[in-house]
């Protein structure tokens, strides 16, 4: 391992699927690099300046939003956040001097690369999903390299700079040795029923939520049990067979006490769930950009690693699909094994094992 002591910024966020993917990455980088200097640079009114500090790094915040394609005029400050931004963003290059400049993805992830592109300093983006946000599209000519977590993806990006490396995964999610009844126990749960692990976001979903609240009565007469997060948004309590919570902390025990998992299809929870081989019912979010969820989602579907449930749908559907899928041992096992079969577990050492290369 080189002793000179490097310089790295990572940039993006806006959204945990951004955030927690950068976050790997810097850890992986200080594990390899112990004397590196590893900043972050977000926006300034996003979850990054909260949650990076938690996790003992330095965050720079940029005043700037991503371009509102519904209401036009609230693109007028546009212009002049995006100068700032580019002015920030080459102070913050000259004070750091970055061996590479990474990029995850998100608005805020745009100026500092493109900045980083005119002075000459390799960059390296990650791309979650398996359609591509617009700031990594424009990105991409200029990028040294592409780490991307799904097949297909020179659809999109120049293919020699594509490398298939996977999404970043929280560690502490993949050390868990606990059995499922342990972990159940230790989750408040049966350690002997069937399981539905339900995981809508940070926020919550709407329609997973509702939909879960019609079906409890479905769900108590099958003696099934629930782990069910609703998000900080849903407020609603239900007498429940199993657990509702706002929030859940120890995913690590979560995910093992689940025979099945209903999700939303971010790229982050999608990682998670095959490399965990995870049986899943999918509800990808309506309101992301470029219905990129209801993508992701169907690379799964297409190897039969998982169901797909419409959100317009899901009310009437999802928790009969959910009661006929546990009801199919055979099913489920299959769907694990060919969820299982996509991971790519060692996706952030291989990310950190392309930046290596431009120092």
């Amino acid at each position: 391992m080189s002793t000179r002591k490097h310089s790295f910024l990572i940039s993006g966020g806006g959204t945990g699927g951004h955030i927690f993917p950068a976050l790997a990455i810097g850890a992986e980088l200080k594990r390899e690099y112990p004397d590196a200097l590893i900043e972050f640079v977000g926006a300034s009114d996003r979850m990054e300046m909260q949650k990076v500090p938690e996790a003992g790094f330095n965050i720079h915040g940029l005043w700037i939003s991503g371009i509102q394609r519904k209401q036009l005029w609230k693109n007028v400050s546009f212009p002049f956040k995006l100068i700032s931004s580019l002015t920030k963003s080459y102070r913050i290059i000259r004070r750091n001097r970055p061996d590479v400049v990474i990029g995850v993805g998100g608005f805020a992830s745009g100026p500092l690369l493109y900045v980083a592109n005119l002075l000459g300093i390799p960059t390296v983006l990650q791309e979650q999903n398996s359609y591509p946000g617009i700031t990594n599209k424009l990105l991409a000519s200029r990028a040294d390299r592409i780490c991307v977590a799904f097949e297909k993806m020179d659809r999109f990006f120049p293919k020699e700079k594509i490398v298939l490396t996977g999404n970043p995964i929280r560690q502490d999610i993949l050390s868990n040795s606990k059995t499922i009844q342990e972990s159940r126990t230790l989750m408040g749960l049966d350690p002997d029923r069937p399981c539905i692990l339900i995981i809508g976001g940070s926020l919550g979903a709407r329609t997973i939520n509702e939909a879960i609240a019609g079906g409890l009565d479905k769900f108590r007469e099958s003696g099934i049990q629930l782990l069910w997060q609703t998000g900080k948004s849903y407020s609603a309590q239900h007498e429940v067979l199993g657990k509702q919570t706002q929030f859940i902390t120890e995913m690590d025990l979560a995910y093992r006490c689940a025979d099945l998992v209903i999700s939303r299809a971010g790229a982050s929870s999608l990682s998670e769930i095959c490399a965990l081989g995870k049986a899943a019912i999918l509800v990808p979010s309506p309101n992301v950009a470029e219905d990129h969820q209801t993508r992701n989602a169907e690379a799964l579907v297409q190897k039969d690693a998982a169901l797909l449930v419409k959100d317009s749908e899901a009310r009437q559907t999802l928790v009969d699909e959910a009661l006929t899928l546990l009801a199919d041992p055979g099913k489920i096992q299959s769907m694990s094994v060919n969820a299982q079969s996509m991971a790519l577990p060692g996706a952030t050492a291989h990310i950190v094992e392309e930046i290596r290369h431009f120092l």
